[in-house]
């Protein structure tokens, strides 16, 4: 590997690297060797930015609950626009990407980076889907504030219930995720009882 090399962004180049290894070969095949083979660096280039290779996929999962708080912005403006079935699929099939997918599999892979990423964090879950279900939850509180599901609606259950099922309906597909109608159609089996319920 070269050394001497000016990187221009390191970080972002290392967590592109390792976004690529993780979906090409898996959570067992991501090693702070394999991402600098793929980043095109030396080895010491990683261990210069991070204090080990753990606290580098604990910023690279941090990394992506950072683009989770900017699509939660996003779904929030959505609120009152279009159904909310659609904000909802929609919100589901951007938040389980492949990449994304393939982060929550190293989560639960790597007992360590759990650990750490639960350290300091409040609540309780799974690193990233964590921080999805209170996005989606954040969003059907807004919705229910506008009269759009029921004003009783357990927006932290619906939210949970919804992370759940699209986990299940994304993951393990190998890079193809599944037709927006399969999406769509689990969305509105979740949410068809508090849109019923406003009716009322």
């Amino acid at each position: 590997m070269p050394t001497g090399v000016h990187i221009r962004d390191a970080r972002r180049q290392l967590f592109d690297a390792a976004e690529r290894v993780l979906l090409r070969d898996g959570p067992t095949a991501l090693t702070s060797r394999a991402v600098a083979t793929e980043a095109g660096v030396a080895k010491g280039v990683l261990h210069r930015h991070f204090a080990d290779f753990d606290a580098f996929l604990a910023e690279l999962v941090r990394d992506r609950i950072a683009r989770i708080d900017d699509q939660a912005a996003a779904l929030r403006r959505s609120a009152g626009t279009g159904t909310v079935a659609g904000n909802l699929t929609g919100a589901l099939t951007d938040l389980f990407d492949p990449v994304a997918t393939a982060i929550v599999s190293l989560v639960i892979f790597r007992d360590e980076l759990r650990a750490r990423l639960r350290h300091g964090r409040p609540g309780h879950g799974i690193p990233v889907l964590a921080e999805a279900a209170v996005m989606l939850a954040s969003y059907l509180g807004e919705e229910c504030a506008m009269g759009r599901i029921a004003a009783d609606a357990d927006v932290d259950t619906l939210a949970l219930s919804l992370i759940g099922a699209g986990h299940l309906l994304f993951a393990g597909r190998e890079g193809t995720p599944p037709e927006t109608g399969a999406v769509d159609k689990v969305v509105t089996t979740v949410i068809a009882d508090v849109l019923q319920r406003r009716l009322l």
